[in-house]
Formats: C-alpha cells, sequence, structure tokens
C-alpha cells in the first residue's frame, strides 16, 4: 500500500501511512495533507501563495510590508517596512490570503501582493 503513498517531504521517509485524511510518517512524526505535499500539480493549479517578489509563503512565515497601507480607524495606516511576524494563509475575503496580527493595530487580512518575505 505504501507504493502509492509518497515519502514524507520533511525527512523522505517512505513508511508514511494514511489516518483519515492525512498523512503520517512515523519516523519523524510530520503530519501532512496530500494535495499540500508541494507538488509541481501545486504550482500549476495556483495552489501556491507567493509574494510581491514571487517568493513562496508560508504559514508561520515573517513577512515586511513594501508599500504604506490605508486602514479604516487607524490614523496613518501600516508603514511600509512594518514587519509581520508569524503569518497564517486562508482563504480571505476577495483576494486577501494572509491573516496576521500587527502591534498596534490588531489582528487583520492582507493581500500577499504587498508583502515580502523577511
Amino acid at each position: 500500500m505504501n507504493e502509492t503513498l509518497p515519502p514524507c517531504p520533511k525527512c523522505s521517509s517512505e513508511y508514511t501511512y494514511e489516518m483519515g485524511e492525512l498523512l503520517f510518517c512515523p519516523e519523524c512524526a510530520h503530519e501532512w495533507q496530500p494535495a499540500a505535499a508541494g507538488s509541481a500539480d501545486d504550482a500549476e493549479s495556483g495552489g501556491v501563495i507567493r509574494d510581491a517578489v514571487g517568493n513562496v509563503l508560508a504559514d508561520g512565515d515573517d513577512v515586511t510590508v513594501v508599500k504604506t497601507l490605508k486602514v479604516k480607524g487607524v490614523q496613518g495606516g501600516i508603514k511600509a517596512g512594518t514587519k509581520v511576524r508569524n503569518i497564517r494563509l486562508v482563504a480571505g475575503v476577495g483576494d486577501h490570503d494572509i491573516d496576521c496580527r500587527i502591534d498596534g493595530i490588531g489582528a487583520m487580512q492582507l493581500k500577499s501582493s504587498v508583502v515580502k518575505k523577511a
């Protein structure tokens, strides 16, 4: 049965197994969804989220805002160069695909086209 399952993307172990919708690696305890294994099919289908300069973004990355953004209720908005830590990639409202918390402002969603990987 392991012939059809992909190897672990973290440690390349061939002993992966399936439990529900997730794949597990018994050697390094890594778990992932089969569609999120980082294959070339993801890049072709547009499943990969890239920043303003083309770097691939992932959950937990730190990013920097590349242009000043106006925000309702915040005087001055978000200035270019503001560092945002520990982002989450989501299917947000419209084309907002990053969920984050910005110091002094709070939780909000950003577009990947206005940030670059730090």
